[in-house]
């Protein structure tokens, strides 16, 4: 049966748009959709069980991958096949789940899968941007409880004017990049990179991309309705009792309320408040515990939030006793790790990073291979969370999404101060050694400094913050420097990262609905004094970058060599450049610039002698005589006709100085002139015509000695014409006549 399909299509305003389909794929998924822009299309599903699981959150599982058939290609590697997701899938799924998981209800636990495929590939079109749309619309077209549609886009700014969704090639050239997630009625989710740009503008791009998404949210209720929208699922919820809640939070709240003005430590406060729960289970006999047990557990850690964020809003005081635009203590050092080619430690209250740097070669590039995207990054961050950093010991599974996401927004965040010079392929990695809120800019603060430690001339040093929110709809408090527990209770998680100049990149999560531009800004503003106060500190350890890289760390320099001599520095078989290496304890490495038809030689090594070596092998095999000029040559070879001599600039290269152009005089032999070893100058005279050979003359620059005849040279013709005009005159000798 041919199936009945639905469209809903999307104007961007400039010519492109975006359809979403439903009705022809995946059917018995309870909602599918297909959203396509260009020849950019992309298959979303949505599934969730019936019957609610036994934890006590939605397990809800976001899967983006992008298939390499979508774009004519082949997976790289030994098997044929797509395996684990890639760092820019991973990041592709945090946006979306960030957005999603708010959303649906809070009592709702059952198993759900989204699943979004790119099925083809437009390289116009950066598929991450319809992500977003695909997940909502086919939350949209199924009976899953959701609360409002959502969508996201990619906002950018080139020439100072805004673009929804823009090209790779376009967003290139924009100093704004930036994601952001809402509904039609709050901003949600806003993540990306600047350059140095101002709080006002970054809440003019949030205000664009809000605009673009409310018509996207529009179309997929069109989509609903035209499909048929499906009634929303019956499930069943979690058990209240009123009654219990209200004893607990008798119980609770005034002492959770005193230990949190008492401003302790994190481990302090966490025992207090442990302290007090075993106090409110101990209240209840042994059957209402079984009955009750977590229900009780539930409703004092709202008794405790309620408590923590009263203190807040009525006193201006915090978990810690710090007051909402308040700073905790930070101590930072540099050049802590004696082998390391840059480090520093970066300390803000109890969170702790310790950052290291290292130098390498373009070989050491982080190489990216993607459906719709295949390249390298020269600079990279990676970002490791141990258990032990929060007192705890977790199962080790590899690098969690969390680590994927906190280490791309600290990359974003100092990327941008990387110099577009900068010989190196830089690495950073950020090892929290303590959390307790900020870590990710905690990374920030120390890659900074580390960088600085190594060398590496970035433009300008990038400090970052994380802020929270507070709000009951009538009172709200902006908090500056959260705390983990800050994050888990407030209504807002906003990280900024800048330099005094201007932001350089922000990740934002919002809890609550209809958050004002207002409050937006305010924290924006906030942000910005608490960024430089931190700033300030990073300077005072390291005021601006080391003069050179440390005396263990590669020295890098580059050469550019024409084309065609690329071969003669590899050799046969590479043989030249492996032996040059070997000699030198250089790593070298050439690099065919396709467009100029030139090399380029990066010559990386601790040992200046080394990179002397190398350059000089450089300057021999670049070495060209001029016509007339004199140079100064060693002898290295005794020949009976003549010397082969060495260029003193450029060794490697050499001539022959035949006999008769070492004097004026005659010379019978060599040795009588010049022995092994010797140097001396001679004039190049460039390719003799006759012999095709190159000549170099020592007499030449030698004064001729006075009365000196030069013999005329030998005229071998004359014998020769001689000899056949003798020829010419004898007979013809006769045959002879065997028989």
């Amino acid at each position: 049966m041919i199936p009945k399909v639905h469209t809903q299509i999307i104007e961007l305003g400039d010519g492109r748009t975006i359809s979403l389909e439903t009705g022809k794929l995946a059917k018995q998924a309870h909602g599918s959709v297909v959203v396509q822009m260009g020849k950019a299309m992309l298959l979303c599903t949505v599934v969730s069980n019936y019957k609610q699981s036994d934890v006590d959150f939605l397990p809800l599982t976001v899967d983006y991958r992008e298939k390499f058939a979508a774009a004519g290609r082949y997976p790289g590697g030994f098997f044929k096949r797509e395996a684990r997701p890639t760092d820019a899938e991973v990041l592709t799924m945090r946006l979306v789940d960030r957005v999603l998981r708010p959303l649906f209800p809070k009592d709702y636990h059952a198993e759900t899968q989204v699943m979004i495929q790119l099925m083809s590939a437009d390289e116009d079109v950066m598929p991450d941007a319809l992500a977003g749309i695909a997940a909502s619309a086919a939350i949209q077209l199924s009976d899953i409880p959701f609360e409002t549609p959502i969508s996201e886009v990619r906002v950018a700014r080139v020439n100072g004017e805004f673009v929804i969704n823009p090209s790779r090639a376009i967003l290139e050239q924009a100093d704004i990049d930036m994601m952001v997630g809402a509904s039609a009625d709050s901003v949600m989710m806003v993540e990306g990179e600047m350059e140095e740009i101002s709080e006002e503008e970054m809440a003019d791009a949030i205000k664009f991309a809000h605009e673009a998404i409310k018509v996207q949210c529009a179309a997929q209720v069109a989509l609903a309705e035209s499909f048929g929208k499906k009634e929303t699922r019956e499930y069943e919820p979690e058990e209240e009792n009123e009654e219990l809640a209200a004893k607990i939070h008798e119980l609770a709240y005034q002492k959770c309320y005193d230990i949190a003005k008492k401003g302790t430590s994190k481990h302090e406060r966490s025992d207090a408040f442990a302290a007090v729960k075993e106090e409110v289970i101990a209240s209840f006999t042994e059957e209402e515990v079984e009955e009750y047990g977590a229900l009780i557990g539930k409703y004092f850690g709202k008794a405790n939030k309620t408590a923590v964020r009263e203190l807040t809003l009525a006193e201006g005081l915090r978990l810690d006793g710090r007051k909402t635009t308040e700073i905790r203590p930070i101590w930072c050092e540099v050049d802590y790790l004696p082998s390391t080619h840059g480090s520093s430690i970066f300390t803000r209250g109890e969170t702790q990073a310790l950052a290291t740097v290292t130098l390498g070669t373009s070989r050491e590039a982080n190489q990216i291979d993607m459906p719709t995207y295949q390249g390298e990054e020269t600079f990279y961050l990676h970002y490791n969370f141990p258990p032990f950093c929060t007192g705890e010991a977790r199962p080790l599974r590899g690098t969690s999404r969390r680590e994927v996401g906190h280490g791309n927004l600290a990359q974003r965040a100092l990327k941008k101060v990387i110099p577009a010079d900068c010989p190196y392929t830089v690495r950073v990695v950020s090892e929290v050694l303590e959390s307790n809120g900020s870590s990710s800019m905690a990374t920030v603060c120390a890659g900074t400094m580390a960088l600085m430690d190594a060398g590496v001339k970035i433009t300008k040093p990038v400090s970052g913050i994380a802020m929270g929110l507070i709000s009951d709809g009538d009172r709200y408090a902006v908090l500056s420097d959260i705390l983990g527990d800050e994050d888990h209770l407030g209504d807002m998680d906003f990280k900024v990262t800048g330099t005094e100049d201007g932001i350089t990149a922000c990740q934002m999560d919002i809890k609550v609905k209809g958050l004002s531009y207002e409050i937006l800004v305010n924290a924006l503003q906030q942000a910005r004094a608490g960024r430089l106060h931190i700033l300030s500190k990073l300077t005072d350890t390291i005021e601006q970058p080391a003069a050179d890289v440390k005396a263990h760390a590669p020295k890098m320099v580059t050469r550019t060599i024409p084309g065609d001599f690329i071969g003669a520095l590899i050799g046969p078989g590479g043989k030249v450049i492996q032996e040059l290496q070997k000699e030198s304890g250089c790593t070298i490495v050439i690099n065919e610039n396709e467009a100029t038809e030139e090399g380029d030689v990066e010559i990386l090594g601790t040992n200046q002698d080394g990179i002397d070596m190398v350059l000089a092998k450089i300057d021999s095999l670049l070495f060209k005589p001029q016509v007339g000029s004199v140079y100064e040559v060693k002898v290295i070879k005794m020949l009976d006709f003549g010397a082969v001599v060495e260029y003193m600039e450029a060794p490697g290269n050499e001539v022959l100085l035949h006999i008769s152009e070492l004097a004026w005089e005659r010379t019978n032999n060599v040795t009588d002139v010049v022995n092994m070893g010797d140097v001396f100058d001679v004039k190049y005279f460039g390719k003799d015509p006759k012999t095709r050979k190159e000549k170099v003359s020592r007499k030449a620059i030698l004064p001729k000695p006075e009365g000196f005849v030069e013999r005329p040279p030998r005229d071998n013709n004359r014998g020769r014409d001689n000899r056949s005009r003798d020829n010419r005159d004898r007979k013809p000798r006769q045959p002879r006549n065997d028989k």
